[in-house]
């Protein structure tokens, strides 16, 4: 660190008021963790393109604090302690670390210093939920490092942050009518509002009582230890094969996996009917797009699937449902929870896909058809889930992840599965 400069903002308001569904999905997993833990920070980092000077980019940084609200508040209790608000700060300070790259690569470097960024819990109440970095190379600015709390970020914010980033840079005008966290909080609550969240619940309602449980149909084993264990894979081949699958069948190369991913969950699990959670950006309504702020909520997906019905079948029933997903994903949380301890608990088994791009945007036009490459990822004590699915943001590649509670699926298990998905489909797709 060579020295701290300083970002001085100015909003255009300043308030207070209830907390988003959002923002309140992601207080309550903040409360399960001891204080300080920063198991929900976000590091991510920029690079300064062309020949921006460092009063430039910090100006760029006082813009992004001043158009997006959600990086200017905090969350306390409110005045009666019987729930939290948040707090929008009307002007403020953010203290920005520069740094020389002292021979390292700046984007690599801005990489390594939002990870440090990101290793210590935020005060939610009395600090900015965003910290700053600023590397330098040659005197100027190259690359900046910042470190974002889930409660104020998703992953989607990100990506909005970062195709902003370029004209917060060079200081072109953006779009005024940005949508904020009070605003969403405000229309949340609203008679309009409520019968979304009621019609959100409704459905829920339908698909818990649809869904079979437990999980697996088999009883559990012993399990590793560590008892959960993810494994990855890549593999341009599968990458390749869902692309051309998706366009085949007409559907996103999303349902091209999730269909695949249902019809070997429904094999494991002994089950006929598969029942998943998936993790909903909640930015399919074009009003929420470009908003700085968490939206994601879980949403609930359930598909029958009948031992040898064809593959392109259960992909267009599953693009069906995950619409119909997609369309039932955003209610209060508190009501949602009523209703799990009504009917009983939501699936264990989840799918996310975290891709920005619809595909794999630089996947080589004629990858080879060897078999992907398959390695471990990370093994934990304790996971709130039994199954976890994850497709991964490369762009060159098909990265998924695959973990799982090993008394239910062995560690053997997990890879022959990830191994099932690009076979099924690259078999598919070669049909």
């Amino acid at each position: 660190m060579t020295g701290p400069a300083t970002v001085e903002f100015t909003g255009a308001r300043s308030g207070e008021g209830p907390l988003t569904w959002g923002q309140r999905a992601i207080w309550r997993l903040t409360e399960w963790l001891p204080p300080g833990d920063p198991y929900f920070n976000m590091p991510w980092a920029l690079p300064v393109h062309g020949k921006p000077d460092l009063p430039a980019v910090l100006a760029a940084l006082a813009r992004l604090l001043e158009r997006h609200e959600s990086l200017r508040t905090n969350w306390l209790p409110d005045s009666e302690q019987t729930g939290m608000v948040q707090r929008v700060a009307g002007d403020g300070r953010l203290t920005v670390e520069l740094v020389d790259a002292a021979g390292s690569r700046p984007r690599v470097l801005a990489g390594e210093i939002a990870a440090e960024l990101a290793a210590k819990g935020f005060d939610y109440a009395g600090e900015l939920p965003v910290r700053c970095a600023v590397v330098m190379d040659g005197g100027r600015p190259r690359a900046v490092a910042f470190a974002f709390t889930h409660m104020a970020v998703d992953g989607r914010a990100l990506d909005v942050i970062a195709g902003e980033w370029p004209r917060l840079l060079s200081g072109e005008p953006l779009p005024r009518d940005v949508p904020q966290p009070l605003d969403l909080a405000a229309e949340e609550r609203s008679p309009e509002g409520a019968a979304r969240g009621e019609r959100a619940l409704r459905y829920w309602r339908a698909a818990l009582e649809r869904m079979p449980r437990p999980l697996f149909a088999a009883p559990p084993g012993p399990p590793e230890e560590p008892r959960f264990v993810k494994l990855g894979m890549e593999s341009a081949a599968l990458g390749a094969a869902a692309t051309g699958l998706a366009a085949r069948w007409g559907v996103s190369t999303s349902s091209v996996l999730l269909g695949a991913y249902a019809v070997l969950l429904s094999r494991l699990t002994g089950r006929g009917t598969v029942a998943l959670q998936l993790i909903v950006g909640n930015r399919h309504d074009p009003r929420l797009a470009p908003m700085v702020a968490t939206l994601v909520q879980d949403g609930i997906f359930v598909l029958d699937v009948v031992p040898g019905q064809p593959l392109a079948e259960v992909v267009r029933a599953a693009h069906r449902g995950v619409l119909a997903t997609y369309r039932h994903a955003r209610y209060d949380p508190a009501a949602q929870r009523a209703l799990i301890g009504e009917i009983g608990p939501p699936p264990t088994a989840y799918f996310n896909d975290v891709r920005v791009a619809a595909g794999w945007p630089n996947l080589p036009a004629n990858p080879p058809a060897t078999p992907g490459r398959i390695f471990p990822v990370g093994a934990w004590p304790e996971v709130d889930a039994e199954v976890f699915f994850t497709a991964g943001p490369a762009t060159h590649t098909c990265r998924l992840d695959l973990l799982a509670d090993t008394s239910l699926l062995p560690r053997e298990a997990i890879e022959a599965t990830l191994r099932e998905v690009e076979t099924l489909l690259v078999s598919e797709e070669n049909t």
